[in-house]
């Protein structure tokens, strides 16, 4: 039996796995999306076939100029997408087709996930980053909080200026996960991410004419303006899981982040009613 707003297709008629990667514009583009596309390029035009191995860390940071940390979130995006799989100690091979198009859901690009899903996604985030938010309060360092604040910081300045907070509210969530000292917190939770927050790659028509099966609906993160008020929402209940958080307060961390994600789900429920 299927969950409600799934459904079950044959592998002819999943979307091409390239497809699972965003393709920002040129002049918006990040660099972790820099190096994704430098891989999934290689991947088209068959100089990486499946098996093969992907550069190491130290040769795509001298190829693109870049940090560790942006390679290994570029990494994180192409396993999402179920394009390579990385081997411990041994190196990140090129999937074969068959399991590109097997990927699994968490595996999905924004674009690829309905609003059901996201919603069934966002109550598995409920389980998941209270849980997180409570271990965090017991382990977080200086340095963890500084990173968070930094992520609040970004929230409000990009905020009042208009333009998208996406980026900074996924950095919040992720700062959490990485305090709690469990890395499985953070790479479920980046894959949950790229599924759950969808990054305004394109604009709204452009996203509509490409039948975009989230284009109709505004995404949180985006400078819309009905959504104005839902992003000071958002911050202040950030702000309460920090300060939480910094206490070391682990109870009401949990009861914090708990509040903020059942909250956000209603509002996505809210926002998908009235478009």
């Amino acid at each position: 039996m299927t969950a409600p707003g799934f459904c079950i297709v044959a592998a002819s008629q999943l979307p091409d796995p390239m497809s699972a990667i965003p393709r920002p514009n040129s002049r918006n583009i990040s660099q972790p999306q820099r190096v994704v596309d430098g891989v999934v390029e290689r991947i088209q035009a068959g100089a990486l076939k499946p098996g093969d191995r992907v550069p190491t860390e130290p040769e795509l940071m001298r190829e693109f100029g870049v940090s560790r940390t942006v390679v290994r979130e570029a990494m994180s995006r192409l396993q999402a997408a179920g394009l390579v799989a990385t081997r411990q100690g041994v190196g990140t091979f090129v999937l074969d087709a068959v399991a590109q198009l097997q990927r699994p859901l968490l595996g999905l690009a924004a674009r690829d996930v309905q609003v059901q899903q996201v919603l069934a996604m966002l109550e598995l985030r409920i389980s998941l980053e209270s849980e997180a938010a409570h271990l965090a309060a017991q382990r977080r360092t200086p340095v963890h909080l500084a990173a968070m604040r930094a992520a609040l910081d970004a929230f409000d300045a990009h905020r009042r200026a208009g333009a998208s907070t996406t980026e900074d509210d996924f950095a919040f969530h992720v700062q959490i996960a990485v305090a709690t000292g469990n890395e499985y917190f953070e790479e479920v939770l980046r894959n949950l991410g790229g599924a759950t927050i969808p990054r305004p790659a394109q604009k709204p028509v452009e996203a509509a004419n490409a039948g975009d099966t989230m284009a109709r609906a505004p995404t949180f993160g985006a400078p819309l303006t009905p959504l104005e008020h839902n992003k000071l929402v958002t911050q202040r209940e950030h702000e309460d899981i920090y300060l939480a958080i910094e206490r070391q307060d682990a109870v009401a961390a949990r009861a914090a982040m708990l509040m903020h994600l059942v909250h956000s789900r209603e509002r996505l429920r809210t926002v998908c009613r009235e478009t």
